[in-house]
């Protein structure tokens, strides 16, 4: 008795609480094979050594959200064991690419709590920072949580919303040291598409679709140490269902949009994003984006591009993603707007 751990409540979180999360965890080229068994990703920049020095890179580096889901799963135990749902994201850049035989932590800071009018639960923000094993910053984001309250009667904390970026500037996007598209091989990428021919507000379906399975989801979870209740325990929701992670349906609607953005490489920033709806074994992804900016940057022949990334399940209206009354339509899984590097 008194050796587990229950997992922290909506009142055990107090603003400036800096939370250190176990388990450091060395990723390798085993984390490439299976992002890749699990999802259809086929960007050129994360397959190939060859073609990632030829941008200038130290080899090819993992995935990006290879990186995110690492650095989220260590997370879970302190910040969202006991959550009903996770809000939303900001202010997330990618700040070094992370290469086999990185071991990568992370630490959160409490920067912000809002006990729910109903008592029983409260949101939580915090801002989490990845670092690799020379104690540099690879990654960061804020996120906010529902969290439910272990004691009812505990006291509601004095209100502290923290002020959050719409948009990651693109002044603000850090672009890996040395990355070049000036020799840039389309045929091998997979498309021509350059950032020239991008327009804002172009819409692009990305046609094909997936129909996720129990058990690669649990697969998933698991790579990523994700000990949320939700995912793994089927008692633990009225409807006796697991909830499909939603960082699977992140990285299965990213490696989706290939067919047609195969040329927007690395993921830069994460500027907003929403879990609009569940999803669950048996629903079948599907995506599209829209072009929301442009950005040049100071590297040679590379271009940023802004993104919304929308997931949707069968039956899902073309484009659709809200109703007239603001809120997500019920088929839409996913909101995700990020900026990616694009050759110019």
């Amino acid at each position: 008795m008194g050796k587990t751990n229950p997992g922290r409540f909506f009142e055990d979180y107090k603003l400036g609480d800096v939370i250190r999360h176990a388990v450091p965890r060395t990723v390798a080229e085993g984390e490439r094979a299976l992002y890749h068994a699990l999802y259809p990703a086929r960007h050129a920049l994360y397959s190939s050594d060859e073609f990632a020095a030829a941008c200038g890179l130290d080899g090819s580096p993992l995935d990006d959200l290879i990186a995110f889901h690492v650095v989220f799963g260590k997370t879970v135990p302190d910040v969202s064991l006991n959550a009903v749902a996770n809000l939303g994201y900001a202010e997330g850049r990618w700040l070094k690419p992370v290469y086999p035989g990185d071991t990568l932590r992370s630490e959160s800071e409490v920067i912000g709590v809002k006990q729910n009018s109903n008592g029983k639960s409260g949101v939580v923000y915090v801002r989490t920072r990845g670092l690799n094993q020379a104690g540099e910053v690879v990654l960061e984001y804020v996120r906010w949580v529902m969290v439910r309250k272990g004691d009812l009667d505990a006291p509601a904390p004095e209100t502290v919303l923290p002020d959050l970026a719409s948009v990651v500037a693109p002044e603000d996007l850090v672009i890996p040291e040395g990355l070049s598209f000036e020799d840039y091989d389309f045929d091998l990428a997979g498309e021509p598409h350059r950032w020239g021919d991008y327009e804002i507000g172009e819409k692009i379906d990305h046609v094909d679709g997936v129909t996720i399975e129990e058990a690669e989801h649990m697969i998933a979870t698991r790579l990523w140490q994700n000990t949320a209740k939700v995912h793994f325990d089927a008692t633990f929701r009225a409807d006796g269902r697991r909830l499909i992670y939603g960082g699977h349906v992140i990285s299965m609607a990213r490696a989706l949009s290939f067919n047609g953005l195969a040329n927007a490489q690395l993921i830069v920033a994460l500027n907003a994003g929403a879990h609009a709806n569940p999803c669950f074994s048996g629903d079948t992804v599907k995506a599209w984006s829209e072009v929301l900016d442009k950005a040049e940057t100071g590297a040679p022949g590379v271009g940023a591009i802004r993104l919304r990334l929308v997931a949707v399940k069968q039956g899902a209206p073309e484009f659709g993603y809200k109703g007239e009354d603001g809120k997500y339509l019920p088929e839409v899984l996913l909101d995700l707007d990020y900026w990616a590097l694009m050759p110019i």
